[in-house]
């Protein structure tokens, strides 16, 4: 079980009780700010405990929900657009609106853990509206997944999301056009 510090403060108490129990070898000091009672825990992970207010998304987020194979170096997390900025190599950092950080966010099993990231739904409209980001054949290819998954998705929600982003003619005419 992953811990911050705060965690571990409630749990034994004080900073001499936690390295004591760091020392005794009942809890690991994993990075800065996390412990775990085990000796190793995931990237995702510590990420997720590291900055529980983000959701992943990206490539990340498109493998977890089967929509491409290919797993990404590094970790899209989108964050409130005020948010500090993320210094760790392993996070490219999204900043994105505050009213729209939360639309289509779910919690899903992944790895060792269960973390915050965007639904199929919000993948989509991701995918829709920055179809210039994403090098081609990662596009084609997880466009290609969604049309081959169309049936499992819930159409009510993307069309319920689409209107909430700006642009969002242009994202119905994708949808329309590129999926149904």
């Amino acid at each position: 079980m992953l811990m911050n510090y705060a965690e571990c403060i409630e749990k034994y108490g004080n900073a001499y009780q936690i390295n004591k129990a760091l020392d005794d070898g009942l809890i690991h000091k994993l990075e800065e700010g996390i412990y775990s009672e085990e000796k190793f825990a995931s990237d995702v992970a510590i990420l997720s405990k590291k900055y529980p207010q983000a959701v992943f998304t990206g490539a990340y987020a498109f493998y977890l929900h089967g929509l491409t194979d290919y797993i990404p170096d590094s970790y899209a997390l989108a964050t409130r657009s005020k948010a500090a900025p993320i210094a760790d190599k392993r996070v490219a950092q999204v900043y994105t609106r505050d009213d729209l950080l939360m639309v289509g966010a779910t919690i899903i099993p992944a790895e060792d853990t269960e973390i915050l990231v965007y639904d199929k739904e919000r993948m989509l409209i991701e995918l829709l509206r920055n179809k210039n980001k994403w090098p081609k054949d990662f596009y084609k290819e997880v466009i290609i997944r969604y049309r081959n998954t169309i049936e499992s998705l819930e159409i009510w929600r993307i069309q319920e999301y689409i209107e909430q982003f700006p642009k969002s003619g242009m994202i119905r005419r994708s949808f329309d056009e590129e999926v149904l």
